[in-house]
């Protein structure tokens, strides 16, 4: 009995506590892992970083790009017109872009020393002008604000700005280069964009197969309809509200017209929300230093304007252009900003728009569970 007992236990597998071959293989594969892993962590993180250090040292030239694409594609339809009826692309593009240097040459020469001498003598006046409409507002409101501290400029505080603020004259010169330098890489940019575009479409869409292709060609017309058709109409109506409230500041006897007029045009238009308040303040505060009646002028002139422009003017000129939010278009410019600077400000709304427009295009809305219920009644419960 005893030995059977003793040949029974022989024949089990004996546990000595030793690891086996497959626990050395399986501890060896996850250390493998572990060590892939590590690497491809600190692969992130250092691409992460160059490309934190890339984005803070090239933006500036990205910014240039963003602006130099909206310009393209806001020439584009002028260009394909020009196209189609004989004239090669290149010329075409040319032709525009001397089109508006000619404007830019016209302007100056028109209005440019006019221009100069308001905008000099409203800057000079501009504290003076505060501190009476302040003072009319202390003796209308009973109000007590001072303004004293905010616009003191005895000769020694000009003095103090001038020696903290006023650049040499070879930071004068570096500047008036980097400006010049900046505004050729534009218009270099802008030509071969245009003149470029369709060989710059094609050599894009060769990359992809035939169904992205056509994605592609559908988002480059939605882009050049879409943010082209946006800074066009914003032109012209900057264009209108200049010309309005120029006539109308000239005629009932406002000084510095002229630069007051184009502050509006342009601030009431690229400006998103607060744009149209910011731009009727300035001129109405000159106004109102001179005459407090002519103020408020200003003002009821700024607020008759605005309703014909939003019922009028705007769903005429901007009929082919998509409708922003104002939080959006706010919300994008403080973004645009804090990437890009003055630049990324003003191409942020165009680019939202394009965002906005594929996403009308591409996405999908569907049908509200509520309203489902509300037209057809609450749906039956399933029988046991």
């Amino acid at each position: 009995m005893g030995g059977d007992d003793s040949t029974a236990d022989s024949g089990a597998p004996a546990d000595s506590g030793a690891p086996t071959s497959v626990d050395a293989e399986s501890r060896r594969t996850n250390l493998r892992w572990l060590r892939v892993a590590i690497v491809y962590v600190l692969l992130a993180v250092a691409a992460y970083q160059m490309a934190g250090w890339l984005f803070v040292n090239i933006r500036g030239f990205l910014g240039t790009l963003f602006l130099a694409w909206l310009v393209s594609v806001t020439i584009e339809p002028v260009v394909d017109k020009l196209e189609r009826a004989g004239l090669r692309r290149g010329a075409g593009t040319g032709l525009v872009l001397f089109g508006f240097f000619a404007f830019g040459i016209g302007f100056v020469a028109l209005f440019g020393t006019l221009l100069a001498e308001q905008l000099a003598q409203l800057l000079g006046t501009l504290p003076d002008a505060l501190t009476r409409a302040t003072e009319w507002a202390n003796r209308t409101f009973g109000t007590d604000f001072n303004t004293e501290d905010l616009i003191s400029l005895t000769p020694e505080n000009i003095r103090d700005l001038a020696d903290r603020y006023a650049p040499s004259v070879l930071g004068v010169v570096s500047s008036v280069v980097g400006v010049v330098f900046q505004a050729l890489a534009l218009v270099l940019f802008v030509f071969y964009m245009s003149a470029q575009g369709p060989q710059l479409r094609r050599t894009i869409s060769s990359w992809f197969p035939a169904r992205q292709q056509r994605v592609i060609a559908t988002v480059w017309e939605i882009s050049v309809e879409k943010a082209g058709g946006y800074v066009v109409s914003r032109l012209i109506l900057a264009a209108i509200s200049a010309v309005a409230t120029g006539l109308f500041l000239m005629v009932i006897g406002v000084p510095y017209w002229l630069p007051l007029a184009i502050w509006t045009g342009v601030v009431s238009q690229f400006v998103p929300t607060l744009g149209t308040y910011l731009a009727i303040a300035l001129p109405a505060l000159i106004a109102a230093a001179a005459e407090p009646i002519e103020g408020v002028w200003v003002v009821l002139f700024g607020t008759a304007y605005q309703q014909i422009e939003n019922y009028v003017l705007h769903p005429r000129i901007t009929s082919r252009t998509v409708s922003i939010h104002p939080a959006v278009a706010f919300g994008s410019v403080i973004v645009g900003a804090s990437l890009f600077g003055a630049i990324g400000a003003l191409v942020s709304v165009p680019v939202v728009a394009v965002i906005q427009s594929l996403v009308e295009t591409y996405g999908r809305r569907y049908e509200l569970v509520q309203e489902r219920q509300a037209d057809t009644g609450p749906e039956p419960e399933p029988d046991d």
